[in-house]
C-alpha cells in the first residue's frame, strides 16, 4: 500500500486538531485491513472463512466501494455512478488489483478530506434517505465501518493461517 497517500500512520498527538485526529485513525485502520492480505496467497485471501461468504479480499473490495460512495459520490458530489459494495471479487480481480484499487480510492478520498475546511459542512448528497451528512459524520462512519471490517479480517486471517496482530 502506498503510505504516501495516507501520510503518517502513527497515532496523532494528543493535541492534534479534529480532522487530523479522525484522518489519522482512519488511515491506521485502512492500513490494518490491507496488511491482512500481506503474505498470503491470492487463493487464501479470496476464500470465504465463514458461511456468509466473507473473505479478506471481499472486505477490501467492499471498503473500496464504501470509501468512494461516501467521500467521492455522496460528500464531494462526483459525477460518477455509485460503486457496488456488495459483489464478491470477480475471477479476474486479484489481491494485487484490489489492493491497488483500495489504495487509489484512499488517495482520492484523502484529497477530498484534505480539501474540506469545515467538518460541519454537509456534503452534496446522501447514500441514505437523510439529508447529506457532514464531513465529520462521514469520517466517523468510515472509522466505524473500517474498524468493524478490520476485526473481521483479523479473525479470517487467524482462521486461515494462525496469523495474529496488526
Amino acid at each position: 500500500m502506498n503510505t504516501e497517500l495516507r501520510g503518517d500512520l502513527r497515532p496523532p498527538s494528543l493535541n492534534a486538531d479534529e480532522k487530523t485526529t479522525l484522518l489519522s485513525f482512519l488511515n491506521y485502520l485502512r492500513e490494518a485491513v490491507a496488511a491482512k492480505a500481506s503474505g498470503a496467497s491470492d487463493k487464501a485471501i479470496r476464500t470465504a472463512g465463514v458461511s456468509s461468504g466473507t473473505s479478506i479480499l471481499g472486505l477490501i473490495k467492499h471498503l473500496t466501494a464504501v470509501e468512494l460512495n461516501w467521500f467521492a459520490w455522496a460528500y464531494a458530489g462526483a459525477d460518477v455512478e455509485q460503486w457496488d459494495d456488495e459483489s464478491p471479487p470477480a475471477d479476474n480481480e486479484t489481491t494485487e488489483s484490489l489492493l491497488a484499487a483500495y489504495d487509489q480510492a484512499i488517495g482520492r478520498c484523502n484529497e477530498i478530506i484534505h480539501a474540506c475546511d469545515d467538518l460541519d459542512r454537509p456534503g452534496a448528497r446522501s447514500l441514505r434517505e437523510t439529508p447529506p451528512p457532514t464531513m465529520r459524520w462521514v469520517l466517523v462512519h468510515m472509522i466505524e465501518e473500517t474498524a468493524r471490517h478490520a476485526g473481521h479480517a483479523d479473525i479470517l486471517r487467524e482462521q486461515m493461517d494462525g496469523s495474529v496482530g496488526r
